[in-house]
């Protein structure tokens, strides 16, 4: 069956909700809707692996809401749907500094900065709201173009944030899993993961592996410490950190090691309060949970016949 994408709306105005509505009917997307920044962000969060694009309304809260969304490192296809037509997402640098007046005063550059257009990466697509009649176009568009933003660790940062590097694996994650959902809406047999050996940690450089390993330490601590809590987000947490493993490389002994290491760490804090380490016997569980996501993608990037 082709694969219906995951399109994430947030508006405040009911003028362009009732548009957007319209446009989409009958379409085959499925759509969640906000209206507010924090129930926006939050669903974005849970879903980060599933969404396919952002249609945003532009306005005050966009700058803080894109900032917010590169501090949980989310990179997604992203529609601003504003009054201003579809012109270029600029960084603030390029706006300040535009090319008619390459050294402004500052009384200048305050001006341009407050005139500054928001910011999230170099794909974001502006689409005018006399032209919602091409929704479908642009979304495509937003996908095709997020598509092209450098992964290479040998490329420019610059196109990826206006202010500092995105994390490339999690980049090239996303870019994957977007054109594989592309291949499944085409008609294409199965899922066939295809990962960039760059990402590998074996070809990572030392501090490079030594950020990944930290990253996966941290993450599974915070797994293991979730586990038999009532919390909602825990499969969402698993499925992210299988991902990061599966598109690095990761063995399933590394992933013991990491295991095993925290078990030491919470054996030696539970001696010296006194406290019996049978509780550890439980995290085996935790353990189980996650390699068998990981056999499953592994089993899964085996293509099928064609």
């Amino acid at each position: 069956m082709p694969a219906n994408f995951l399109i994430g709306i947030f508006v405040t105005s009911d003028e362009i909700t009732h548009s957007l509505r319209r446009c989409l009917e009958g379409n085959s997307y499925t759509v969640n809707w906000a209206v507010s920044d924090v129930g926006f962000l939050t669903w974005v969060i849970d879903n980060r692996q599933k969404i396919d694009c952002l249609l945003i309304q532009d306005g005050p809260e966009v700058n803080s809401l894109f900032q917010r969304l590169q501090d949980q490192d989310i990179l997604l296809p992203t529609l601003l749907i504003s009054d201003d037509g579809e012109k270029p997402i600029q960084t603030e640098a390029e706006t300040i500094l535009a090319p008619a007046d390459t050294d402004p005063s500052p009384e200048k550059r305050v001006a341009a900065a407050k005139g500054a257009i928001p910011t999230y990466h170099g794909a974001v697509i502006r689409l005018a709201l006399t032209n919602l009649d091409q929704l479908e176009r642009q979304v495509h568009q937003a996908i095709d173009q997020f598509l092209k933003l450098p992964a290479s660790r040998d490329e420019s940062d610059s196109q990826l944030r206006g202010d500092e590097a995105s994390p490339h694996l999690l980049l090239s994650l996303q870019q994957q899993r977007l054109a594989e959902k592309l291949k499944e809406r085409l008609g294409y047999l199965g899922v066939y993961y295809k990962r960039n050996p760059q990402n590998f940690l074996r070809n990572m450089t030392k501090p490079e592996r030594q950020e990944l390993l930290e990253k996966l330490r941290t993450d599974y601590r915070i797994i293991v410490l979730k586990y038999f809590a009532k919390d909602s987000n825990l499969n969402q947490k698993i499925d992210d950190y299988v991902n990061v493993a599966f598109f690095a490389d990761i063995s399933v002994s590394q992933l013991v090691g990491i295991h095993m290491d925290l078990m030491d760490e919470f054996s030696k804090q539970l001696q010296l309060e006194g406290r019996s380490e049978e509780i550890l016997l439980d995290y085996r569980l935790t353990l189980i949970d996650v390699i068998a996501h990981l056999c499953e993608m592994y089993r899964r990037s085996i293509p099928r016949e064609m």
